[in-house]
């Protein structure tokens, strides 16, 4: 099992934007310190839900900070940028640190941003496909041209190259935000793994894998791909020595973070969009992701793994919004969880 923590640099209510950059940062540095496998990051423009603009961007500093550890974007949004662009960036930390960087992608949502950046709103109802397959193409491929309805140019030389990467693989992982079963099947059709968000539950992420495997079936990926494949379950974790004092410390502190964040949240066109109670989200996500006692937390990720076949998760561990208490959070994960996953 590989278990991650999953960084937004959320701004929580008081906070400054560097306060929450800065505890981004560190939160990174204790996660390798700790033995976690991987650090995932958030990208959001605009609202205090996170300050982190770019996660690629975020992703160079702490694959600089630390030895080991992956780093990966959870997710870079293709809907606001040019997946060349961003193929580019993300061969660049491939090749530049011996493998250790995955590229997450998403078709993010229908904010301003599309609006702020100049892509318009059919970037994200159509333009998700087109780019995701430019984007793939970037990072297997010698040299590519297109001739899409988005993108459209001659052939030229892929620099950096993946492949020279002094690594096992030929180029960056890909991940694939999947929120519907029309992203399902776009990642399966590209064999590419999902990433599943905390608000979804084990019954329905055991759905999607399984549409997952039969699209990718239908599409003639190969068998061992389909076996292989390694899907991520996002979630939140808080351990404490009491359940009860865990989710106190969560039900505390997000849902102010969550109301003032998500209500920043504007629609390009304008359109209504119905927000979560911000009490009654985080306790959900206390009853199923692992919040409580280092022994309920091994056992929620074993039964998650057990019911859906996922054995990577991506925790978001900062859901206290102080500094100190994240540390120690993730220092107690990484002692008192992972060597009883392991």
């Amino acid at each position: 099992m590989h278990v991650g923590s999953f960084v937004l640099a959320a701004q929580f209510p008081g906070q400054g934007q560097g306060e929450a950059l800065h505890r981004a940062v560190r939160s990174a540095e204790v996660a390798e310190e700790a033995g976690l496998d991987a650090v995932w990051l958030g990208e959001h423009h605009f609202v205090p839900y996170g300050t982190c603009p770019s996660a690629v961007t975020l992703a160079a500093l702490l694959l600089g900070r630390t030895h080991r550890i992956r780093v990966g974007t959870a997710v870079s949004v293709l809907s606001t940028v040019h997946p060349v662009a961003l193929g580019e960036q993300a061969a660049l930390l491939h090749v530049t640190s011996g493998g250790r960087f995955t590229l997450g992608v998403g078709r993010g949502g229908p904010w301003v941003d599309l609006e702020v950046f100049g892509s318009g709103l059919g970037a994200y109802e159509q333009g998700f496909p087109e780019s995701l397959d430019l984007l793939v193409r970037w990072l297997r491929e010698p040299a590519v041209a297109a001739a899409g309805e988005r993108f459209s140019f001659r052939e030229v030389p892929v620099v950096p190259r993946p492949s020279e990467a002094l690594t096992d693989t030929p180029g960056p992982e890909v991940v694939v935000a999947c929120t519907s079963s029309a992203s399902v099947r776009l990642a399966a059709e590209h064999g590419l793994p999902m990433l599943l968000g905390m608000h979804v539950g084990d019954e329905e992420k055991a759905e999607m894998v399984a549409l997952w495997r039969e699209y990718a079936r239908a599409a003639g990926r190969p068998a061992d791909e389909i076996v292989g494949a390694a899907h991520v379950s996002a979630g939140v974790c808080q351990i404490a020595d009491r359940r009860t004092d865990a989710a106190e410390t969560l039900l505390k502190a997000m849902p102010g973070w969550l109301r003032q964040g998500l209500e920043a949240h504007v629609t390009v066109d304008g359109r209504k969009r119905a927000m979560r109670d911000p009490l009654a989200y985080t306790e959900l996500l206390c009853g199923l992701h692992p919040v409580g006692t280092p022994r309920l937390c091994v056992d929620r990720l074993t039964a998650t793994s057990e019911r859906t076949g996922i054995n990577r998760f991506a925790l978001l561990v900062e859901g206290s919004g102080d500094l100190a208490a994240t540390e120690e959070n993730l220092r107690r994960l990484g002692a008192e969880v992972l060597p009883q996953l392991r």
